[in-house]
């Protein structure tokens, strides 16, 4: 590995380390620490916006586990991620305006003020904070393994090491700086991404003879490459059409993306990232799989698919581009790992401890608890991350699952249907958990549909009945 391409890698570093310092002059001047530290005050712009929601969603399992996906699996990883095009469209399409407008009448920091303020249930806040701190460590360990598998590939370092040298990277601007550091630094990191992802693909496009030598390579390595449904058909028609519920419709149900929707500053934004946030995230998902894929004809034979994107982006460029490209998912992993710690911070500090712990906590108090809570909150991810998985995808995805299972229906419904309460909100939440845990574990991918889908008809069935069999006892401030 040649040293130059660690210069530009370890420049972005450099750069991303000192925009979050410097945003960090926000949180100190901040009239509210909790407003600004969580929510950055609610001031992100249309690009911001967009950027911040891509860099969030996009993630270790878009550029790591994805390619490595597709190099496994082909064409028909392609079709599957591509349903991931409309997720910034359809999450600020659904939630929009009105939820903007409910969590600033509610006063709502995080999307757990949102499901208190809407059905003023402490039980509800207590099983949300347990559901989203239990999916997100599922979600951050598959950060933590990509990044630190990254670095390896790129460094030569031994596991462990390039471990320990991501945990500083993301920790020491995240928690310093807070929301507003994280929006920010997604809007480099998007860029980087966007800019990353073409080059790689024009390369290995370009490696492989064109995409006419790629394509009949591909068939005769495996002729289920180049087919929808894969190798030995792994994936079904059924399969593949359920998928878009798990990374289209149901990431409604996501709290760190939907979080994102109670930041803009006005209209105007939400309606540039509607269209921004859709050609970006167009671009990386099409981009990297199909890198991934086309790959395979370049370079055959590479076992661990969780190194398929860094090996391949390493072959294909000069070295100082790969370490311009190498920086596109260090990014990704880095802007979601930094979102996923925030959201578990505010979990435990405004919906936990101050609501049931210290409910007088001062400025002062909050922020020592906030930051000691965000360090330890990375540091226990660490070490979780110590033996990592064989692929990151499918921890990513399995949180993604659970965490929409347990949150759609009481953000949804909670926004457009007046008659649904806190009883029937509850019931939906225990009774995704609990049906996506059993499906996952005892019947995946249940009747050939993704192993999210029946859970989350289970929840809405849930909530309907227990809404309309009990009393609606709590409509004060329902917009």
């Amino acid at each position: 590995m040649s040293n130059i391409a660690l210069i530009p890698f370890i420049l972005f570093l450099i750069i991303i380390f000192a925009v979050g310092m410097y945003t960090a002059r926000s949180v100190n001047k901040a009239d509210s620490f909790v407003q600004e530290y969580f929510l950055g005050s609610r001031q992100m712009g249309g690009f911001i916006l967009a950027m911040s929601m891509m860099a969030t969603y996009g993630s270790a399992s878009t550029f790591i586990g994805g390619p490595g996906a597709a190099y496994t699996y082909g064409l028909s990883w392609v079709l599957l991620a591509m349903s991931q095009v409309v997720t910034g469209y359809f999450v600020l399409l659904v939630l929009g305006k009105k939820f903007a407008i409910m969590s600033r009448k509610y006063n709502a920091v995080t999307l757990i003020d949102y499901l208190q303020g809407r059905y003023g249930s402490k039980s509800i806040t207590i099983f949300a904070s347990i559901s989203i701190i239990v999916f997100l460590f599922s979600a951050m360990i598959a950060q933590w393994v990509g990044g630190a598998r990254l670095i390896e590939s790129l460094t030569g370092l031994s596991y462990r090491t390039a471990l320990v040298f991501f945990a500083v990277s993301v920790l020491v601007y995240v928690i310093v700086g807070g929301f507003r550091a994280v929006a920010v630094t997604d809007a480099i990191q998007g860029l980087v991404m966007m800019a990353g992802t073409l080059i790689l693909l024009i390369a290995i496009v370009h490696a492989g003879g064109g995409m006419e030598a790629i394509m009949n390579d591909l068939k005769r390595i495996d002729p289920g490459l180049v087919t929808p449904n894969g190798p030995d058909r792994q994936f079904s028609s059924a399969y593949i059409s359920s998928f878009w519920i798990l990374v289209g419709v149901g990431v409604v149900g996501l709290p760190q993306v939907a979080v994102r929707a109670m930041g803009y500053k006005d209209s105007r934004s939400m309606h540039r990232a509607l269209i921004i946030g859709t050609i970006v995230v167009g671009i990386v998902m099409l981009g990297m799989h199909l890198s991934g894929v086309l790959g395979r004809s370049v370079l055959p034979g590479i076992e661990d698919a969780d190194k398929v994107m860094p090996t391949l982006t390493l072959e294909v460029l000069p070295p100082w581009v790969s370490g311009i490209v190498l920086a596109a998912p260090m990014a990704a992993i880095m802007s979601t790992v930094d979102a996923l710690l925030l959201m578990v911070s505010s979990a435990l500090v405004k919906d936990v401890y101050m609501n049931f712990i210290n409910k007088d906590a001062q400025e002062k108090q909050i922020r020592r608890v906030s930051l000691w809570v965000t360090a330890l909150t990375g540091v226990l991810v660490f070490f979780l991350s110590l033996s990592p998985p064989d692929l990151i995808i499918w921890l990513n995805l399995f949180s993604f699952g659970g965490l929409e299972a347990v949150f759609i229906w009481p953000i949804v419904l909670g926004l457009y249907w007046r008659r649904g309460n806190g009883k029937g909100a509850l019931a939906s939440m225990v009774t995704g958990l609990v049906s996506y845990v059993l499906f996952y574990h005892f019947i995946p991918n249940f009747m050939d549909v993704n192993t999210v889908v029946f859970p989350i008809l289970i929840s809405l069935v849930v909530y309907i009945i227990v809404s309309l069999v009990t009393k609606d006892q709590y409509k004060e401030g329902w917009a």
